[in-house]
């Protein structure tokens, strides 16, 4: 795997806790327009530029563009972002519930996105690729990272070990809780080693960010392809990542509601599950699945935990073997009616960073008639799927935390 170190386009010590915000695909325009009132340097204003228009202008118009590129300038003018006189890798660590990761961020190869060694487990759509890489274009920059995952390795670990022994460029607690440092790692024989390990490593897998890295890459081979003295060691042949020991990540579950049940009784939809599962009640409050092919299911102001009975998975298959997989089809499709996931409006998805509270709600309400609580993907699942060339099924892995952005941005010039 290739990797380099790159100049950071960074705020200042002082501005840090002003410019850095949530990505910008986990909140809508006027989530984005509440948190960056009275707040000029907010990264909103360059990733949700919309929130400097009036309420209800179209994201995706031009001019919305245009605006990302023009407060992307002016951040750079006003000196709340400034670019690093050479090149660093970093490190940046997260600390939520307790619990720290730390990632090195780097400039990912685009060449080895497109030839698959960076490793995916999602589909995209083009019209969410066509956006991001507007926007790329437009600021000639990846203003946000990809968060990576690559296989734990004691050669790095060392050195994150030694960078992390000094005070950080950066050290605070973001309003959702979670904690943020970050270190700048100057010793050229550190840059030497890492870039070195990355080499040795057959893949890198992307966690979360399959849109971001699609469309960083398509932008970097299209500005190779439309440079006729091209020699493959530009900044554009590369884009930011934000990459993590997989030992130290954390999927967290992704649970489904839905709206009806086909037409069928409480009974008569439990008498269906019994086919394919064993059933049980738990009483009134829905209940943590408590390993793989174990679920929970409220409805009807009652929970129960349900267990796929043997031969109706298969855990020699990558995707076979998926929770997701066993009640996609098994529930959702042979008892609900629900075969696309993408598109069905009778489905809704919540991640488990919520927790089950909020699936006994919406069932408690009238809104939703059906809470199923899904056990959590593993890494070595999502590698495995990765490795295999396979796809997860919709929604299936919901990583927490998320990377602040904002902290650096990557220029392709």
């Amino acid at each position: 795997m290739k990797v380099k170190p790159f100049r950071g386009v960074r705020p200042p010590k002082a501005f840090v806790k002003d410019v850095a915000s949530r990505p910008y695909d986990v909140l809508n325009s006027e989530e984005a327009r509440r948190e960056a009132e009275g707040n000029e340097k907010s990264l909103y204003r360059i990733i949700k530029p919309e929130i400097d228009f009036p309420a209800g202008k179209d994201e995706h118009d031009e001019d919305v563009y245009e605006k990302a590129a023009e407060n992307f300038r002016m951040f750079q003018e006003n000196g709340w972002l400034l670019q690093d006189e050479r090149e660093y890798y970093y490190v940046y660590a997260q600390t939520m519930n307790g619990r720290t990761q730390y990632g090195l961020v780097v400039g990912a190869c685009v060449e080895d996105y497109m030839s698959g060694k960076i490793r995916k487990h999602e589909l995209t759509r083009r019209d969410k690729e066509e956006d991001r890489m507007k926007h790329v274009r437009v600021n000639d920059a990846n203003i946000e990272p990809v968060f990576f995952a690559y296989p734990e390795n004691g050669v790095i670990n060392a050195i994150v070990e030694r960078v992390i022994a000094h005070s950080p460029e950066y050290d605070f607690v973001s309003v959702d809780g979670v904690g943020h440092q970050f270190w700048l790692i100057p010793d050229e024989e550190d840059i030497r080693r890492i870039t070195e390990v990355f080499a040795s490593f057959p893949a890198l897998y992307i966690a979360d960010g399959h849109h971001r890295s699609a469309a960083a890459a398509l932008v970097g081979a299209e500005k190779a392809g439309n440079n006729p003295n091209h020699r493959g060691d530009e900044e554009y042949n590369y884009f930011m990542a934000v990459c993590f020991p997989d030992n130290q990540l954390t999927i967290i579950d992704y649970n489904r509601l839905v709206k009806d049940l086909n037409g069928l009784t409480p009974e008569q939809f439990l008498r269906k599950l019994e086919k394919n599962f064993v059933v049980e009640p738990t009483g009134t409050e829905i209940q943590k699945p408590k390993n793989l092919h174990n679920f929970s299911i409220y409805l009807d102001g009652r929970s129960f935990s349900v267990t796929a009975k043997p031969g109706t998975y298969d855990d020699n298959d990558p995707i076979g073997q998926l929770d997701v997989t066993i009640t996609s089809s098994l529930i959702l499709d042979e008892i609900l009616g629900i075969s696309d996931l993408r598109s069905d409006k009778r489905i809704d998805f919540v991640g488990g960073i919520r927790g089950l509270g909020e699936l006994t709600k919406r069932v408690d309400s009238g809104e939703m008639a059906l809470a199923l609580a899904l056990y959590p993907v593993s890494m070595k699942q999502l590698m495995d799927i990765a490795d295999t060339g396979n796809i997860m099924p919709p929604k299936t892995t919901w990583f927490e935390p998320k990377l602040r952005s904002g902290l650096v941005i990557h220029k392709l010039q």
